[in-house]
């Protein structure tokens, strides 16, 4: 899959309409939102299958991981505590759901990351 040309801004319209949207387990959690983000970078929904580990799962799709030192804006990344998706949002931060709505952290704090595109 490549990136569409107008992902920034596909991108950016997302994290505008999650920015307050709060966790619902079976809804909106990690998961769909990494798959909103990639869609939302590519245009196409990727196919993976559910299996034990958050890592299995995204490794299914088929990106190629990566150092989350080298991840960049649209990427996924994995945080470990507690275990969970997030989407690279700059040059040093992930996006996450929360209870309330997003939060960010430092791609420090990533133990994985995906290359999408």
């Amino acid at each position: 899959m490549t990136r569409l040309p107008d992902w920034h801004a596909r991108l950016a319209a997302l994290l505008a309409a999650a920015e307050t949207r709060r966790f619902e387990a079976h809804r909106w959690n990690c998961g769909r939102f990494a798959l909103a983000a990639v869609m939302a970078t590519t245009g196409r929904r990727p196919a993976w299958r559910s299996l034990p580990t958050l890592e299995a799962t995204s490794d299914s799709a088929g990106f190629p991981r990566i150092p989350p030192a080298f991840a960049r804006a649209g990427d996924i990344v994995l945080a470990s505590d507690p275990p969970r998706f997030g989407v690279v949002v700059d040059g040093g931060r992930a996006a996450f759901v929360g209870p309330r709505g997003l939060v960010r952290i430092s791609l420090t704090d990533c133990t994985t990351a995906w290359r999408i595109g």
